[in-house]
């Protein structure tokens, strides 16, 4: 049986004039009479027989290489046709077939194809020579077929001369949709633009950007080719190399170029994807080749011959590892299995192809299904010829059913359906069986208004002639020891994307990303290709992004940076944070702190108020300026205590404008009536006259106040109406934003601060200048003591303020109005507190009235001995006076006139016993 196997290819195949086809009849391969014909072109065998030596001459040879998948289509047409002439579809109008085999070479297709063009009913296989075809009636109106696209361009711009209408079931290739070079083709699949879409789909959904890409060198190839490196492009997949086979058998390089290309896989050892765009005859033979070498690699297989169960069968196919590709949509085609059943029965006058089958199943009839494939297909037209008769016929139709691809077999019923729905539209109101009827470009416009229901979805061409159907996905398991296709998922070609019919199929898909075949590894999310020298873009280093840039996604080419105001990234990220927002919160120990401070101010104000109010009627009250004035100092302490809430939390736009408006006008309140107390004590114990004269005109207390007070208020309203204080967004540091108060207006600030620093100091000067007055009731030096803390306190604050950043700001302001005000306020009222609670015996008025005695006693003195200029020798001075104002009568009047050497007489006047109890008097009602 082995030796039969092995015999049986090694047949010399005898080429000669002879064996080659005698006349035009020679070229039908099928027939069938009807009203209107429809011609068939399909490559039942794969290649031409060519003589061998020189010269060449222009003769049609036979052909070699009988292909099953193809018969089957012709078997579909015919199939479809007769479906229809037994139906009602056409109401009596029978359609009728000439099929022809192209043997996947051009000039046979167009030497088949001129059958087609001569008149109808012309005794002459004669094309007339025309200018205008308009009137012209061909025998056929209109061609199935072909099955190459390559042949479907040279057929359809010689159809195209009468444009007759051509709808391929098989043809695929993007450019037959430019319907200015090719006007009369249609065809009921998809274009290679959206298969090569699907595949690179594919590809980037399973992780892979570097494949290799095998193709035949013919038109279909690198069309295919060319479209699918425009799409790898554009979804950044690197193809690492391209090899294009010969795209016939015949040519005395090809086993060469395939030894060449699986070289080339097996030296890319990164490379593990492999799309085949190729014929079924060139699948095979790589695939032996690959076998041979233990290749194991993913093949993406061409809608040409990814549902293909001779290549399916190959022994140990399983060794090349997964295959999956792309197939035209699949239908029921129950009806033509029947169909295939019953075959045997069918006449095979008129059919060669049938005639042939029956004689290459009888010469190959007892081996087994791959042997009994490869035997058929290794047979030539010539060996047949010298066989016929001489076997038994066999019938196996269980072969043919084995061989049955669904997608092509509903593509091609599609691709009669749709000229029949044509012809009815032409029909209604004609007599069709007359073939005068109508023109093929008739049919050719009526083709394109073309609506079938298939599978209960609406099927038409579009404006490029293409069908909107979809694709099927195809998957090479290993079920039981043998290779099964199986359909995992569909592809919508109009959306993109893939369809699961269940989990089960979606979790065999997705398994594919398993293997790797990339250049280099991914790039994680947080960082970045960078292109090495390799001109593939594929090739890379991965880099880390840096500080404030992120990646996303896998193998990004570059980083997206942060919104720095708002979010930050460090290095290696693959995403953006938002900043912390930093302000000095209630929370915040700190703020706590200040807050108590705070407080405790507050209830200290309440309590020196209560005190106050207890002891209204005491003389250290009362010299305080009088429970009104105490009231509004200590009133203007409580709001600058309040002023420091508005300076933690989140600052808003009410807090910033009212905190430094609200601290600014209570602090020029408070140091206002200071400033008056001042006036009044040293207006109460200032002896000189013309320091006197100016304090009296000075002291308006409420005028003062009024006036002093009233310049802040205009300064902070100019400041909030001009450039008022806003929120702000502090960007300083990298991590964070720091939620603060900007004052608007630096000037505006520094002028109300200013402003008060004028008021304090001229209070400090008038405080200085009474600092030596009476011990117990004095405030001047306390005054004084209370505007040096302030001072102090400021002074440190402008390059502190000046040079801290961050949520603690606002504390800085805080801490130094705290201590100003804490400052003034012990300074001015914990003294007289002291007094009242602790020293109540000096808190009367005859102890007040002593002290007041004492001290003008001492003063009145002093300005007695002033009013003379004292030399340096003072005791005899003294004496000279006494003793002149002994010899001096006039002394009864209070006068005493006395004589320095050298200087005039001078006249003075003894003060009376009582001038020191007036005096005290005076103060006492100053007070």
């Amino acid at each position: 049986m082995a030796f039969v196997i092995f015999l049986i290819p090694c047949f010399v195949i005898g080429i000669d004039i002879a064996f080659s086809c005698q006349n035009a009849d020679d070229f039908v391969g099928a027939s069938s009479p009807g009203d209107i014909i429809i011609g068939g072109l399909f490559a039942v065998h794969s290649e031409m027989l060519h003589p061998e030596g020189d010269p060449i001459k222009p003769v049609i040879q036979n052909c070699a290489g009988f292909e099953i998948q193809v018969f089957l289509q012709t078997l579909a047409m015919i199939h479809a046709i007769e479906t229809i002439n037994n139906s009602t579809l056409l109401s009596g109008v029978t359609l009728g077939y000439e099929i022809y085999d192209t043997c996947a070479e051009v000039t046979k297709a167009m030497a088949s194809a001129l059958r087609f063009l001569p008149k109808v009913n012309s005794s002459e296989d004669a094309v007339e020579l025309k200018c205008n075809y308009s009137d012209y009636i061909p025998r056929v109106k209109a061609v199935t077929g072909a099955t190459y696209s390559e042949v479907s361009m040279a057929v359809s711009r010689l159809l195209a001369l009468q444009l007759i209408p051509q709808v391929s079931p098989a043809s695929s290739a993007e450019i037959l949709s430019d319907k200015i070079r090719f006007p009369s083709f249609f065809r009921t699949i998809p274009s290679d633009l959206h298969q090569t879409r699907a595949m690179t789909r594919l590809i980037c959904e399973s992780g892979w950007n570097w494949i290799g890409v095998i193709a035949t060198d013919d038109d279909n190839g690198r069309f295919a080719l060319e479209s699918f490196g425009v799409q790898a492009m554009a979804n950044n997949v690197c193809i690492a190399f391209k090899e294009m086979l010969p795209a016939y058998l015949s040519d005395s390089t090809f086993h060469t170029k395939v030894d060449h290309a699986i070289e080339k896989i097996v030296k890319e050892t990164r490379v593990n994807v492999i799309v085949v765009f190729m014929r079924q005859f060139h699948v095979l033979k790589l695939f032996k080749k690959a076998i041979e070498r233990n290749v194991n690699k993913i093949w993406i297989a061409s809608d040409n011959w990814s549902g293909a169960v001779k290549i399916s069968t190959i022994p140990n196919i399983r060794q090349l590892g997964t295959v999956v590709g792309f197939g035209f949509k699949s239908g029921d085609v129950s009806s033509f299995q029947e169909f295939l059943r019953n075959l045997n029965q069918k006449p095979t006058e008129n059919n060669k192809f049938l005639r042939e089958y029956i004689i290459l199943s009888s010469v190959c009839a007892q081996l087994e299904y791959h042997d009994f494939q490869k035997c058929i297909a290794s047979q030539s037209q010539d060996n047949l010829l010298e066989k016929d008769g001489s076997k038994p016929q066999v019938w196996r139709d269980d072969f043919l059913n084995a061989n049955v691809e669904p997608g092509f077999i509903r593509s091609t019923i599609l691709a009669v359906y749709a000229i029949a729905h044509a012809i009815k539209g032409l029909c209604k109101d004609r007599d069709c069986k007359d073939p005068s009827a109508f023109t093929p470009w008739e049919l050719l416009e009526e083709l394109k208004k073309v609506v079938i229901i298939d599978d209960d979805k609406e099927v038409k061409f579009d404006s490029n002639g293409d069908m909107n159907v979809s694709y099927d996905v195809l998957l090479w398991k290993e079920v039981d020891g043998h290779m099964e296709i199986t359909t995992v998922a569909e592809y919508d070609a109009e959306k993109g994307g893939f369809i699961f019919e269940d989990e089960e199929k979606k979790k065999d898909f997705l398994a594919l990303k398993k293997v790797q075949s990339t250049c280099s590894q991914h790039c994680r999310p947080g960082q970045v290709k960078k292109v090495t020298e390799s001109p593939h873009t594929c090739c890379y280093e991965c880099i880390y992004c840096p500080e404030n840039h992120y990646s996303n996604k896998t193998d990004m080419d570059y980083c997206y940076r942060c919104n720095n105001k708002t979010y930050w990234a460090p290095t290696n990220s693959s995403t953006c944070y938002r900043k912390t927002i930093y302000f000095l919160a209630w929370t915040d120990w700190f703020a706590v702190f200040l807050l108590l401070l705070s407080a405790f101010g507050v209830v200290l104000v309440l309590s020196i108020c209560v005190i106050f109010t207890k002891n209204v009627d005491t003389p250290v009250v009362k010299a305080s300026g009088g429970l009104t004035v105490c009231y509004i100092i200590l009133f203007s302490h409580f709001l600058i205590f309040l002023s420091t809430v508005f300076f933690i939390d989140v600052p808003t736009e009410f807090k910033c404008k009212t905190r430094q408006a609200l601290f600014g006008i209570s602090f020029t309140l408070c140091i206002s009536c200071i400033l008056i107390k001042s006036l009044k004590i040293l207006l109460a114990f200032s002896f000189d006259p013309k320091l006197q004269n100016f304090l009296k005109c000075m002291y308006k207390p409420i005028p003062s106040v009024v006036t002093c007070t009233g310049i802040q208020v205009i300064i902070c309203t100019f400041w909030l109406i001009f450039r008022t204080p806003f929120v702000s967004q502090n960007f300083s540091i990298p991590r964070a934003i720091i939620l603060e108060c900007n004052e608007g207006s630096i000037v505006a600030f520094g002028i109300m601060l200013g402003y008060i620093a004028a008021l304090a100091f001229i209070c400090f000067i008038f405080a200085f200048k009474g600092r030596k007055l009476p011990e117990n009731y004095n405030e001047a030096k306390f005054i004084t003591f209370g505007m040096l803390i302030y001072f102090i306190a400021w002074i440190v604050f402008i390059p502190v303020y000046a040079t801290t950043f961050g949520k603690y700001l606002p504390a800085v302001e805080i801490i130094v109005v705290l201590i100003s005000n804490y400052g003034i306020l012990c300074c001015t009222f914990l003294p007289k507190c002291y007094i009242i609670i602790y020293k109540q015996e000096t808190n009367t008025k005859s102890a007040f009235l002593k002290m007041v005695y004492t001290y003008s006693s001492k003063s009145a003195s002093s300005v007695a001995v002033s009013q003379v200029s004292l030399d340096s020798k003072s005791s005899s001075f003294r004496a000279t006076i006494t003793d002149s104002c002994k010899k001096d009568n006039d002394t009864v009047n209070g006068n005493c006139h006395f004589q320095v050497p050298g200087q005039p007489l001078i006249k003075g006047k003894v003060l009376p016993k009582n001038a020191a109890r007036t005096m005290v008097r005076k103060r006492v009602s100053s007070i």
